[in-house]
């Protein structure tokens, strides 16, 4: 059995390590339970990832403490998930107190305009790799036009998007295999699934009878917001820009657009982008000590959730993987995501690289467009610079952050 030292040692090193996104995230798990030791097998790897691709929340995290699970039971699976996220979770509560301070300085500016540069290309990436996986066919091709178009030009919520494309794969999905599956090994006890969920919930109750009225929305909206995050951390960032912006003004765009930007530059789930936009919400209201309490409880609401659907599920992946009504939804799902992550691209480009955005109508729809008279030409030679690197030359993503946003400072400072 594995000792609690050497599974520390191991997942807190992922955990330090775990710059660039969910593809290089998984790339490194791979290495360091599959490869280097022998943890996992393939197989198993491969359909742990699938089943953790099945959940709602950051697929990453959910595999370390799949991973962590599988060695050591729930104590295992919380050392794993905690320390994959609890590295990034410091840093991104550092910078998100300086940005409160010195976010609207010039030099910030400066340094932030590369990095955001570079995070156009980053998503981007994330698009295109995930769009030659999960559209197959005119069908998929058909989903996520529909719901680019059902986001950006009617602003319809995620969630209903997400329920749409889900009973559309549902319905048209294969016959049910004639073999079921064979029953799970190991049970999930009631008693576990009622202690997390009352852990993740129990805040809700609390805040609302002591009165914190901004806690408690803020701990409403992320536990929402951790139900219907299907499709990964960029598909949540753009429901959540749409309702966090638009919806309820606790950010402006520029705001959230340096969220994501500077959640890119830390390790662990770029999720953690909730917590940032959480604690700049508090600071706003209340100081540094709301914003940390608000961070605390972002985090709270975006990850426990996780530790639920992989302590109650686990036992029965198989069982899961073989239903194709299940697996049709999902692909569906998925396919909606690319348009989702579409218009987040769309929306995230036009605010780097313009600096002012009119709202203009077009029969009955009314859009955001650019000015072309406040475009930024200084952003344009940091995206190409950070396309070079990302796409030919191949090198990492702190790397190439780091050169943009020194670049950036360069162009608006000599």
């Amino acid at each position: 059995m594995t000792a609690y030292s050497t599974l520390i040692q191991v997942f807190g090193r992922i955990g330090v390590l775990s710059f660039g996104g969910p593809a290089a995230q998984i790339a490194l798990m791979h290495r360091e339970l599959v490869e280097e030791r022998p943890w996992l097998t393939e197989q198993q790897f491969l359909r742990s990832l699938s089943f953790c691709m099945l959940l709602p929340g950051p697929e990453a995290m959910q595999l370390a403490t799949y991973a962590g699970w599988r060695l050591r039971g729930i104590p295992g699976g919380l050392i794993a998930g905690g320390l994959f996220v609890l590295p990034g979770a410091v840093v991104i509560a550092l910078l998100a107190l300086l940005y409160a301070q010195y976010g609207a300085r010039p030099e910030t500016e400066a340094l932030l305009l590369g990095v955001k540069a570079c995070v156009v290309v980053i998503v981007a990436q994330a698009l295109v790799r995930l769009s030659q996986k999960a559209l197959k066919g005119i069908a998929d091709y058909l989903v996520a036009t529909l719901s680019f178009l059902a986001i950006f030009l009617l602003g319809l919520p995620f969630p209903l998007i997400i329920a749409l494309a889900a009973l559309w794969g549902a319905c048209r999905a294969a016959a049910p295999v004639e073999t079921p599956p064979e029953p799970a090994t190991r049970k999930t006890r009631p008693a576990t699934i009622a202690l997390w969920a009352a852990l993740w919930l129990m805040p809700l109750p609390v805040l609302w009878l002591t009165g914190q009225n901004l806690l408690f929305d803020l701990a409403l909206f992320f536990a929402k917001l951790a139900v219907v995050t299907f499709g990964g951390a960029y598909a949540v960032l753009a429901y959540m820009a749409q309702e966090v912006v638009e919806t309820r003004a606790w950010l402006d765009a520029t705001q959230m657009v340096d969220a994501l930007g500077l959640a890119e530059t830390t390790p662990g789930p770029l999720i953690l982008v909730t917590q940032f936009v959480g604690q700049l919400t508090g600071h706003a209201q209340g100081g540094p000590w709301l914003a940390l309490a608000a961070g605390g409880l972002t985090l709270w609401m975006t990850f426990v959730p996780c530790f639920l659907w992989i302590f109650a599920g686990a036992p029965y992946i198989e069982n899961l993987l073989a239903r194709p009504r299940l697996q049709s939804a999902l692909a569906a799902i998925t396919a909606a995501v690319v348009g989702v992550i579409l218009n987040l691209s769309l929306w995230f480009a036009l605010h780097v690289v313009f600096a002012m955005l009119t709202p203009v109508a077009l029969g009955p729809v009314t859009l955001d467009l650019p000015r072309p008279d406040t475009l930024r030409w200084e952003v344009l030679p940091l995206t190409a610079l950070a396309t070079v690197l990302l796409v030919w030359a191949k090198r990492g993503v702190p790397v190439t952050l780091a050169l943009s946003a020194a670049l950036g400072w360069a162009l608006v400072n000599v």
